[in-house]
């Protein structure tokens, strides 16, 4: 009989637990991934016990309090508190979004917080996005052109060319969408993912840039795009309201017209 084992690291155990001190009506309950790559155990989830007033609305002040006032080992990444960098992204209560933009109070029970799925982890909840920001070089992420530039110095777009780029520009590369699409988790070696391809389309369709053709042509693999299997994850997760599967979508329309 065949004998599956979990990879190495895989199985998360209890961790430790640590009260609130002093009574409150508005206790909350964070259960938090733990993994240090240093110490050589599992990964484990460990409980706090916070008071919603003493630290803050968000889920990121609650680990900020964490961190300073109960356990300093926390590991965890932070810039704009804002929900402009996407330094933060991780999954809260089961879904991937900013920390800095998720409040307590929308969660009634205890709050689940573990980092991106399907990402290697540095430490505790901060995953190795190095793959993920490659994918996004791969695009080529700017303008190209082979006219020079206007005389006046400005390459000009008409008021509804540059409305053609809301949705789009929008994106802060949070990963959020990407490491919620099934299709990224089987195929991430090959498949772009959605925020990738977000941003693919953002200079496809911008009227200024040159080489639409080509775009096109780096995507017309079997795995680069085409394992996009509309399941939506990344549209129903992004933090920003954006709609990463619209503009996939949208490349296969162009893609379809060039065939023909």
């Amino acid at each position: 009989m065949a004998q599956f084992t979990l990879p190495k690291n895989s199985k998360v155990k209890q961790g430790k637990s640590f009260p609130l001190r002093g009574a409150s009506t508005r206790k909350k309950t964070l259960r938090v991934y733990r993994w240090d790559p240093d110490a050589g155990e599992n990964p484990r989830l460990d409980s706090y016990e916070i008071d919603p007033d003493q630290c803050g609305q968000m889920v990121l002040d609650a680990l900020i309090h964490i961190k300073n006032e109960i356990d300093p080992t926390l590991t965890f990444r932070r810039s704009c508190r804002e929900g402009i960098c996407g330094s933060c992204a991780m999954n809260i209560d089961g879904v991937n979004t900013l920390a800095c933009t998720r409040a307590l109070s929308d969660i009634r029970q205890d709050i689940n917080v573990y980092p991106l799925p399907h990402t290697p982890v540095v430490k505790d909840l901060v995953p190795d996005l190095k793959h993920f920001y490659a994918q996004y070089a791969h695009i080529k992420p700017w303008m190209q052109t082979d006219a020079p530039a206007p005389a006046q110095g400005e390459r000009r777009q008409s008021r509804a060319e540059r409305e053609q780029l809301d949705g789009l520009y929008e994106c802060i590369l949070c990963a959020c969408c990407s490491t919620s699409c099934p299709s990224y988790w089987w195929n991430s070696e090959r498949y772009l993912g959605p925020a990738a391809l977000l941003q693919a389309y953002r200079w496809i369709i911008d009227s200024r840039d040159e080489n639409t053709e080509a775009r096109l042509d780096a995507l017309q693999d079997p795995f680069s795009m085409y394992r996009c299997h509309t399941i939506m994850n990344c549209t129903n997760t992004c933090p920003k309201g954006l709609n990463p599967a619209k503009a996939i979508a949208r490349i296969k329309q162009r893609l379809a017209a060039k065939a023909f």
